[in-house]
């Protein structure tokens, strides 16, 4: 969907619900479960209607029932059984599931109010920290793709994201802080023309329920800031997010200067996207968190898996 267009191509339905554009031609011929407008070339376009009817249809198949029964059910019918299966899920990953297609819709109306809804159920009932790894992180992956590749309004993305951080600042501001007097020092920032911040502000909140103290200085910190306050303060970790599009030789600069500063004091941790580009040989006491089980691992003390050292 390109910015300004009401409209989803093909493409746009492939992506948001993982059925192939080649199926869903073939779904609309033989069941005529889909009917999309045609432009005067011919191409497919189709509604906000028809891609939430793709995404129940999908949901349906992967729990084990057959298009060919789908397809004689009415759209009223179609949306009883995702209720249905909503209030008695087989399993937690059907739930999560169709709360993942509820926030897909709720970005694409930019309806803050359905988002709310699919936060406080999930919150509700398994709580945010499982909320946060089982539904919304899982969600901004698959919209990701379309933020990637141009096919969704940024507009979406700054939408959503907006109410992705509010959610994780309120859950931090509703926490009861548990640190401990001997807990050890987490600085948190993210470099200098680095913006996204929701991954840094979800690790804030995982350390901080297991105890420890937390040091945030938030978005676009410059380097010489982040050495001096190690030089003074000498947290035991540092946490920084790398998620904006550098040259991978800038990335590895940039930690080889910080390590050669900051080393004698601190471990350095490095987590987001850019990872998977710069290999596995780190400076030293640079250590890379591939997922967001590495930090809870290394804040609940189980780091033989890591190379840090126990200063």
């Amino acid at each position: 969907m390109k910015i300004g267009q009401a409209k989803y191509s093909i493409k746009d339905l492939e992506r948001l619900s993982g059925v192939k554009a080649h199926t869903i031609r073939i779904w609309e011929q033989r069941y005529n479960l889909l009917v999309p407008e045609r432009t005067d070339t011919n191409i497919r376009l189709y509604n906000d209607k028809e891609l939430k009817q793709l995404l129940n249809i999908a949901l349906l198949i992967n729990q084990g029932s057959k298009i060919s029964h789908i397809s004689k059910l009415s759209e009223n019918e179609i949306c009883e059984k995702i209720h249905q299966l909503s209030l008695n899920p087989t399993h937690q990953d059907q739930f999560f599931q169709i709360q993942i297609n509820e926030l897909v819709l709720a970005m694409l109306e930019f309806k803050d109010s359905k988002f709310d809804k699919v936060i406080s159920t999930c919150t509700l009932k398994y709580g945010f920290e499982s909320t946060m790894m089982n539904v919304l992180i899982p969600f901004l992956h698959k919209i990701g793709v379309m933020w990637r590749t141009g096919e969704a309004n940024i507009v979406q993305e700054h939408f959503i994201s907006n109410l992705i951080r509010r959610k994780i600042l309120v859950a931090i501001d509703g926490f009861i802080d548990t640190e401990k007097e001997d807990a050890e020092t987490y600085l948190l920032y993210l470099p200098e023309n680095e913006l996204h911040e929701i991954g840094l502000l979800f690790g804030k909140y995982l350390l901080k329920v297991r105890g420890k103290n937390v040091i945030y200085l938030g978005q676009n910190v410059p380097f010489e800031d982040v050495v001096y306050f190690c030089r003074n303060q000498q947290p035991k970790y540092v946490l920084t997010f790398f998620t904006a599009a550098y040259a991978t030789d800038t990335i590895k600069t940039y930690l080889s200067s910080l390590s050669s500063e900051i080393a004698q004091f601190s471990t350095i941790l490095i987590a987001g996207p850019q990872l998977c580009h710069l290999g596995d040989a780190f400076p030293s006491k640079v250590q890379p968190l591939y997922c967001i089980q590495d930090l809870i691992d290394l804040a609940e003390g189980n780091t033989k898996m890591f190379n840090v050292s126990e200063n």
